[in-house]
């Protein structure tokens, strides 16, 4: 026997499709808590690429600003090197206020690694080798030059030991104007470096430590 369409009428009520409403409410929370996860990482990884460009910005000029003053004291040494006596005073000075650059440069040697060129990163650092290990080695030939030399000016000087002490003499002399020379071979490759900088630091260092005209 065949049931009563009214019947079924009967059992089809409103209520029972209520799990429909619930359904779309689940799947709406759920995809919200999806855009949220996505618009928080998104926010998170601008934020992450902003900062990194910032910090790379202002590593580029710290660098860019270390180099430009390191190039300008050497030329001055460079300069005062060239007339009267070669390592005399002012020329001494100038080389050791250059190698506290190079100081200041070792004590924020790690803030290189903001910058994202691995490449301009190895060239930075070996051009700073490459001035500080031969400038060193000025500093300890001078500083051996100064000691024969007041040996040979001291009347108590054994004389057998004199002509050995002048050779001495002689070759630390020669070996402190090869570093001399290597330092500032090196520091010709400064400027090109500080270039490949300016476009990282979003300025120019044209200028930097120069007396304006």
């Amino acid at each position: 026997m065949n049931p009563c369409p009214c019947a079924f009428r009967r059992d089809v009520r409103p209520e029972n499709f209520d799990f429909l409403g619930n359904l779309t409410g689940m799947w709406a929370i759920f995809l919200g808590a999806i855009l949220a996860t996505v618009g928080g990482l998104a926010a998170t990884q601008l934020e992450w690429f902003f900062e990194r460009r910032r910090r790379a910005q202002h590593a580029a000029q710290f660098f860019g600003e270390v180099l430009t003053t390191l190039r300008y004291i050497l030329e001055i040494a460079h300069d005062t090197h060239g007339r009267g006596e070669p390592f005399g005073p002012i020329t001494l000075r100038m080389l050791r206020s250059a190698k506290r650059e190079i100081d200041i440069y070792d004590r924020n040697r790690e803030t290189l690694y903001d910058l994202h060129d691995a490449q301009l990163r190895a060239r930075i650092h070996t051009l700073i080798l490459r001035i500080n290990t031969p400038l060193e080695g000025v500093f300890d030939a001078n500083d051996e030059i100064r000691i024969v030399e007041t040996q040979l000016k001291s009347p108590d000087f054994p004389p057998v030991h004199r002509e050995e002490a002048e050779a001495r003499l002689v070759r630390l002399k020669l070996s402190r104007e090869a570093g001399y020379e290597f330092t500032m071979e090196t520091a010709q490759k400064i400027q090109a470096t500080v270039r490949e900088l300016e476009p990282l630091a979003r300025h120019s260092f044209d200028g930097l430590g120069r007396e304006p005209a």
